[in-house]
């Protein structure tokens, strides 16, 4: 099937997490999901995303993470599922049960370097949000959730250094 032009041509932005925290590129929408093989099935069978990466292994905490990637145009879907410590922030906020669940955990935005990072953090101070969870993988990635209570999701800032950049370029397609 050949590439589609765009339906609309939409207007480009002033991007600048320091201006607002929705002003970054959005690039990503996640899931958090007790069960990662039935997520996968739903989003495969029934959504149309058939084409996934798998990465994961074990977070500074001493639990495990595990998550799929995809890429569907312009955007990247993500699974993830993590247990034992440091898995709160992800799976706290599925509903207690034995049985299958999956719910929206994060829109993800892209940050393009250290000066609007800073920036990034001197707005969520401003705006009086918390930033629970901050990661700096050197080399590769820089990335926090910041919680916006009135969302209902957090919102994930990534800065990715070189490899990162090579990584999600190499995100399966779909």
């Amino acid at each position: 099937m050949p590439d589609r032009l765009p339906l609309l041509h939409r207007p480009g932005s002033s991007f600048g997490a320091g201006n607002g925290l929705l002003r970054a590129e959005h690039f990503q929408m996640a899931w958090a999901t007790n069960d990662l093989d039935q997520a996968r099935a739903l989003m495969s069978e029934r959504l149309g995303i058939r084409n996934w990466t798998p990465i994961g292994g074990p977070n500074p905490q001493g639990g495990e993470t595990q998550v799929l990637l995809a890429w569907l145009g312009t955007m990247m879907y993500e699974l993830i599922t993590a247990s034992g410590p440091g898995a709160g922030i992800i799976m706290d906020r599925l509903p207690a049960g034995d049985g299958f669940v999956m719910k929206h955990h994060h829109l993800g935005y892209l940050i393009a370097d250290e000066a609007e990072w800073q920036a990034l953090e001197s707005e969520t101070a401003r705006a009086g949000f918390a930033m629970p969870h901050k990661s700096v993988n050197a080399g590769f990635i820089t990335s926090c959730f910041v919680e916006v209570p009135e969302l209902g999701h957090y919102l994930e800032y990534i800065m990715p250094e070189p490899a990162g950049i090579d990584f999600f370029q190499n995100v399966a397609r779909n």
